[in-house]
């Protein structure tokens, strides 16, 4: 028997939504504040996959200045009626405060719920029709006779109530595109709480309701109950969990949680969730969360279960009885060429990507114009890709002559504004040096340091190697065969969701990429001729 090993997309793709058209299969994932808005992957045998779209594009979809960190867009659904795709996603506002609990205080928080659909995946993708602002993790479910309903988990903000209130459900009438009838509660969670994630599925006059609970940490889980009626009651399948990692915080698969299902053409069900991977002994995934696959069956008593029926996630697991299907598409070489921006890299939160960079201001480089702060929640030239290996070496050559101290160009290693390494050229007192500035999430204060001082002139190299929790910059001058050191051992460990202070949210992953910084309000750019990732981790 063929086996593949999860997780199946690698680094920052959580919250997976999975739908087959025919012989398709298209898996959506959050984006948060990074633009544009949703990923969705193509697979033709639930094991190779390539990015097809991102469908939020325009500022009338998202536009994400002044979302705080690990906001913005959360948990789409994907799904299929009428000949057209639908997506249905949250775009995060506001956070709010919490405490540890979770349940005492008021916790204001803003979540609107969007609705856009396209007659094809890579299309264009139509204008957004609000839904609501109840809660988060939307998804629309539907019927066999025709009606579709909007399910998504319900916030509540009052004193002393619990802040997850259940699943509700309302019709969507897609002809007139808008919500129409009374909101339904319909399931209001098992004790492990945090009940998210809704997904309906009908299987032999039964509605399955899929749903993720326990946090999306080490207690995360997926957990099913059914009826005969789609607004309820519900029942709780009899084994509690249908997938969890039940609580473990190493391994090679933990966090195992928020899922859905896809069922071939054979009958066959297949479920995607999202894990992580810690380092060993630190208890953090700087990867973030990712999406892996698991075979499931239906039992004898109509109820899932995974092949084992332990509820454990499995690393290397059967391949799917489908015809392998790789994509031969070529691999970015890291070089740029006007058009547009190469599919690896994304940037943050504006939908004004012409005022952060531009690729054909200079022919064969990206430009990156001077903007905020590093860590702006609003305009930031800062283009990155995911890390997608605990190993790596990322290099950049720039040219960049900043007028003074105001003005920054480099290479950084990004989680959050709170969190990040960042090898950069500045001006100080007059000379052209190379600095380190990093972010730290034990005290929310930065950290900066001179490297190397009177720069030569011309471009300059920067590398940045990690292997697992460590990482080292280095530097040299464009044509010279030697690299310098940029810095000492950094912990690269706190690009993780789990080096955080309480109550702030992380649910990302880490970035490496290139940034530009002119506080001045002056923009002045930094080119760079080539952004290459070699991920070293072994097969």
């Amino acid at each position: 028997m063929t086996h593949f090993r999860n997780p199946i997309l690698r680094g920052f793709n959580p919250d997976p939504s999975i739908l087959r058209v025919d012989e398709d299969i298209y898996l959506a994932t959050s984006t948060f504040e990074w633009f544009p808005g949703v990923q969705i992957h193509h697979s033709r045998d639930l094991v190779n996959w390539r990015l097809a779209a991102r469908p939020l594009t325009r500022a009338s979809q998202l536009d994400m200045r002044g979302d705080p960190d690990s906001c913005g867009v959360w948990a789409p659904d994907l799904s299929y009626a009428d000949g057209r795709f639908w997506l249905v996603y949250t775009d995060v506002k506001r956070f709010g405060q919490s405490t540890l609990d979770g349940s005492t205080g008021v916790t204001l928080r803003d979540f609107h719920n969007y609705l856009v659909s396209a007659d094809r995946i890579d299309g264009a993708w139509s204008d957004p029709v609000y839904l609501n602002s109840s809660g988060f993790d939307p998804a629309l479910f539907h019927d066999d006779d025709g009606r579709s309903w909007l399910l998504n988990m319900l916030w509540d903000h009052r004193p002393n109530k619990p802040r997850f209130a259940g699943i509700v459900a309302q019709e969507f009438d897609r002809a007139q595109g808008a919500l129409v009838g009374e909101r339904h509660p319909i399931f209001t969670g098992t004790d492990r709480g945090f009940t998210e994630g809704p997904h309906v599925y009908k299987r032999d006059g039964w509605y399955h309701l899929l749903v993720a609970e326990g946090g999306t940490s080490w207690g995360h889980a997926v957990v099913m109950a059914r009826s005969r009626n789609l607004l309820g009651p519900y029942e709780v399948h009899p084994d509690g969990a249908v997938l969890t990692s039940h609580g473990r915080r190493d391994g090679p698969l933990a966090r195992a949680g928020h899922g859905d299902l896809v069922e071939l053409a054979d009958g066959t069900p297949w479920l995607v969730y999202l894990c992580g991977r810690p380092l060993p002994d630190l208890e953090r995934c700087p990867l973030g969360r990712e999406t892996a696959l698991q075979p499931m069956r239906w039992g004898e008593d109509g109820w899932l279960r995974t092949m084992a029926g332990d509820a454990e996630p499995d690393l290397s697991p059967p391949r799917p009885d489908l015809p392998a299907a790789p994509w031969n598409e070529p691999v970015w070489n890291g070089d740029f060429t006007p058009g547009e921006l190469p599919q690896d890299l994304q940037w943050l939160r504006s939908p004004e990507p012409e005022k952060l960079f531009s690729l054909s201001a200079r022919p064969g480089f990206l430009r990156l114009y001077g903007r905020e702060t590093v860590g702006s929640l609003f305009s930031q030239a800062l283009v990155a890709r995911r890390q997608q290996h605990f190993r790596y070496t990322a290099t950049t050559r720039l040219e960049f002559d900043p007028i003074d101290y105001q003005q920054a160009a480099g290479l950084i290693c990004y989680y959050n504004s709170t969190k990040f390494h960042y090898l950069h050229i500045s001006r100080d007192e007059g000379r052209r040096v190379l600095q380190l500035m990093s972010a730290w999430p034990d005290d929310r204060r930065f950290r900066m340091s001179i490297v190397a001082t009177d720069l030569p002139d011309g471009p300059i190299e920067l590398k940045a190697e990690l292997i697992m929790a460590e990482l080292r910059f280095h530097w040299r001058a464009a044509g010279d065969d030697a690299w310098q050191d940029g810095s000492d051992i950094l912990d690269a460990s706190i690009l993780s969701d789990e080096a955080s202070l309480p109550g702030l949210p992380n649910f990302t992953g880490a970035f490496v990429g290139v940034a530009c910084q002119d506080v001045a309000g002056l923009g002045t750019p930094a080119d760079f001729a080539f952004f290459r990732y070699e991920g070293l981790d072994p097969d």
